[in-house]
């Protein structure tokens, strides 16, 4: 598990590589809205599009998942260094974050299923390890942000030697014994999360996690810049970094905690209680736009450990629920239809923000949590998940 852990992290660090240079590259070329967001948003659109192919292909299942996750790491860490043959206005950024974020889809949720491997009714604090490890990636671009200072180059030619040392490190990993037969190659196989009722459920509330989540990662630290310039004033920019940092950082204890819970208290409990206080905090933290900065951090971090906490766990409930030789499949389209649905949520927070300000545009994410607190409850009411975390549910 720790070379695992090692392997996924170092992995996906190509995928924060131009949260990590946006301010740098922001400092010597003008990017538009619409240029800056296409450097983020191409990789998740990547990531969508690979994520499809491999479920379809049932890849995760089918496949040796080292010789998989190390072909993945190696291209992508090609595809990464690859910008640094041209100026980040190119065209040839948005193309090559593209396949950046194709590759990834044969690391993240293949890592997930090594974890699978592995468990012994422990399956939740695994998965949270794994998810714990890629939020404090997430938070660190704007740690380095707030030190300043850092070539834009650096963070690219940093991911891509770690993504390296991933194809080499995973293949040290073990697979554990929770392996079942591949599956015969059938496209249908995909359709297995919408037409079993539970997994359907299941996934339901992870799109609901989803809608949320990353729209908050991409735009707490805009929100917060704004109101810390208010309150603030000169010099607040910095504060606001290490703010966003601890705010979204603070998620790895989410993360972790939620895992060890719902081993032991269950899995439907554990996402609903994490996403009602996600929610609240999404409904209020908007009405503390130019208030107190301590409080608003406060909520802030509140917020951070909530809206990640039950991630992993929506993960370990699919993997309970579904036939064990297609494990690798229902993480993986699960992940695609959670990343797809960050593409609308990530666009259209700043439309309501220009609509109805800061003060009130959170608001709006806090549809995604509570329409999936219903689908997990509805789980929870279901037979099936008697099987969810050793009969807790």
């Amino acid at each position: 598990m720790a070379l695992l852990l090692a392997s996924e992290v170092a992995a996906m660090s190509v995928w924060f590589a131009t949260t990590a240079s946006l301010a740098s590259i922001k400092a010597q070329w003008t990017l538009g809205p619409f240029q800056e967001a296409l450097l983020t948003s191409s990789v998740q659109a990547g990531f969508v599009v690979g994520t499809l192919g491999s479920a379809l292909l049932s890849l995760p299942d089918r496949l040796d998942l080292r010789h998989l996750f190390a072909a993945s790491a190696l291209i992508a860490a090609i595809a990464n260094v690859a910008i640094l043959a041209f100026e980040p206005v190119d065209a040839m950024l948005p193309v090559l974050r593209f396949v950046t974020g194709m590759c990834m889809a044969g690391v993240y949720p293949v890592g997930m299923k090594i974890a699978t491997t592995w468990a012994k009714r422990d399956l939740g604090l695994l998965i949270g390890l794994l998810i714990a490890a890629l939020t404090l990636g997430s938070a660190s671009p704007h740690l380095l942000a707030a030190f300043g200072g850092v070539d834009w180059r650096a963070p690219y030619v940093t991911a891509s030697a770690a993504a390296l040392l991933a194809a080499v490190l995973i293949n040290f990993v073990s697979i554990g014994p929770n392996v079942a037969k591949a599956p015969p190659l059938r496209l249908g196989n995909a359709l297995e999360a919408w037409r079993n009722r539970p997994l359907r459920l299941a996934n339901l509330g992870y799109l609901g996690h989803m809608w949320e989540l990353y729209a908050m990662w991409a735009w707490f630290g805009v929100f917060i810049h704004a109101s810390f310039a208010l309150t603030l004033g000169e010099g607040s920019s910095t504060t606001a970094k290490f703010a966003t940092f601890a705010v979204v950082g603070a998620g790895a204890f989410g993360a972790l905690g939620a895992g060890w819970l719902a081993d032991r208290w269950g899995r439907t409990l554990v996402t609903s209680v994490s996403m009602a206080v996600s929610g609240i905090c999404a409904l209020t933290i908007g009405l503390l736009f130019d208030g107190p900065p301590a409080l608003l951090v406060a909520v802030g971090i509140i917020w951070g450990v909530s809206v990640i906490a039950d991630s992993g766990q929506f993960s370990a409930t699919v993997a309970e629920l579904c036939d064990r030789s297609l494990v690798g499949t229902m993480l993986t389209i699960q992940t695609c239809a959670g990343f797809l649905l960050t593409l609308v949520s990530i666009h259209l927070l700043p439309l309501v923000v220009d609509a109805v300000g800061w003060s009130h545009a959170f608001m709006v994410l806090a549809i995604g949590p509570f329409l999936g607190i219903i689908a997990m409850l509805r789980l929870r009411a279901d037979p099936a998940a008697l099987s969810i975390a050793n009969g807790k549910r």
